[in-house]
């Protein structure tokens, strides 16, 4: 399976704001973005003004970054957003949002969508009582997400839980940490996806 494997601290930088890839360290004073302002390489304090193209692709690269999707499938969500009624930008971050693995580092159920997307493949997670190792799993309204049964007695994913337990989970998500699951009460609106990105700019790249 392809996958990014450079510093993910880069990626931030690049894109002038925290993508939250490194879980615990986005939030403490370590975090790259916080001690180095400036874009990643030799002349990123210098760079000349960014076109209408170059502000179309910095905000498809920053949708890729902050989920972790590469091109050929971010391309194929794009192609179902458009297919789908409404606006094909929030369309667009909806889909992303339904993804496994971001539901799963929404729940505080994992420290960053890397990380819940590696706990996924291993199979420490259920959708509607059915094992799931797919990280890009689309889920629905009304589905149930829930940790297996083996992975709830391992003190590993207990710690997780309790450490992402002060981490706000969002209003369309209704968890219950006790029993290590959650319902998807309805997919998300634009207003509650925390991404800063301009989707209309990405749909007009897209229509080029």
């Amino acid at each position: 399976m392809a996958r990014y494997t450079g510093a993910v601290c880069r990626l931030c930088r690049r894109e002038g704001q925290k993508l939250f890839l490194k879980g615990d360290r986005c939030y403490s004073g370590k975090c790259s973005i916080d001690l180095r302002k400036t874009v990643p390489g030799q002349h990123g304090q210098g760079r000349k003004k960014v076109s209408d193209y170059g502000l179309q692709l910095r905000a498809k690269q920053k949708a890729k970054r902050f989920y972790g999707v590469l091109e050929s499938q971010f391309a194929k969500y794009f192609e179902m957003a458009e297919r789908k009624p409404g606006m094909t930008g929030e369309n667009l971050l909806r889909i992303l949002e339904s993804r496994l693995d971001n539901v799963i580092y929404r729940l505080g159920f994992a420290s960053s969508r890397a990380q819940a997307r590696q706990l996924v493949l291993h199979g420490h997670y259920t959708v509607n009582g059915k094992k799931v190792n797919i990280p890009s799993y689309l889920i629905k309204e009304g589905d149930v997400v829930a940790v297996s049964e083996k992975a709830k007695s391992a003190d590993f994913m207990k710690a997780l839980v309790e450490n992402n337990g002060s981490k706000p989970v969002p209003q369309w998500l209704d968890v219950n940490r006790d029993s290590f699951e959650a319902k998807i009460v309805r997919l998300p609106n634009r207003d509650e996806i925390d991404l800063e990105v301009a989707e209309h700019m990405i749909v007009e790249l897209y229509s080029k």
